[in-house]
């Protein structure tokens, strides 16, 4: 019987921890371990803190921080995309730990960009990057989800979410495929309903994510759901640059 996200989270936090390896294309030590505990395991990517290469703009020390925000703000959308995520310590300290999404790597979102397939999934990414103002969706950062079997279930997900939720506007993606088209009514809903949770204060995504993120973030993020909501079409590309390097 397949988890429910919520028991995915409470295995990822409480399993015992096995390290298997590095991931050597990742930009920070990025690690493949194995989570365990009695006769079930699961496998899922771990960044710990250490490992975080500085960057010059973007505090030290938060990147595994940023990548648990977009899972919870994912989560409280109700929007499936960004794998199950925890913050815990692990075997080179404190990090994220992440659900090792199985996936062909060769395929990726430059492989089924405008497959009507794929649409609404694609929206909610593109949607989820404007509000956590993602400066990384690079195309092999959607991964299509590959079973046990070897079938794909049609199911994405957007990983890699360390370099998110600047207070300046820093948004650089691929996918500008719904630039200008409206967004969705049912999509628009969740987010109006996600902004009346996030206001109010005490709310539990709002202590989560302050735990998370600076105050000048939690403004700038509040502003961006604010803009979303009023101009209800997608963001069009803005002047300078507004694709990562590389692409994919």
């Amino acid at each position: 019987m397949a988890k429910s996200t919520e028991e995915l989270v409470q295995f990822l936090q409480t399993g015992l921890i096995e390290a298997l390896g590095y991931l050597p294309w990742s930009s920070n030590y990025t690690f493949l371990v194995h989570v365990y505990q009695e006769d079930e395991d699961m496998m899922a990517v771990y960044k710990p803190r250490e490992g975080e290469r500085p960057l010059w703009d973007f505090p030290r020390g938060t990147l595994h921080l940023r990548e648990y925000a977009a899972f919870l703000i994912s989560h409280a959308l109700n929007w499936p995309v960004v794998p199950p995520t925890v913050i815990r310590s692990g075997p080179h300290g404190a990090g994220s730990i992440q659900l090792f999404i199985d996936h062909d790597p060769n395929i990726h979102y430059f492989t089924f960009e405008g497959d009507p397939l794929f649409q609404e999934q694609l929206q909610k990414i593109v949607l989820l990057d404007f509000l956590i103002n993602n400066a990384d969706r690079k195309g092999g950062h959607v991964l299509l989800e590959t079973e046990a079997d070897g079938q794909q279930p049609n199911r994405l997900w957007a990983i890699d979410h360390g370099i998110c939720f600047h207070a300046e506007y820093k948004l650089r993606t691929v996918i500008w495929e719904f630039a200008g088209q409206p967004i969705p009514a049912h999509l628009l809903t969740d987010l109006i309903e996600f902004k009346n949770r996030f206001s109010i204060n005490g709310s539990q995504i709002k202590q989560q994510l302050q735990k998370m993120l600076t105050q000048p973030e939690m403004t700038a993020l509040e502003n961006r759901l604010e803009r979303i909501i009023k101009r209800g079409v997608f963001w069009r590309p803005g002047p300078g640059r507004h694709y990562p390097w590389p692409p994919v």
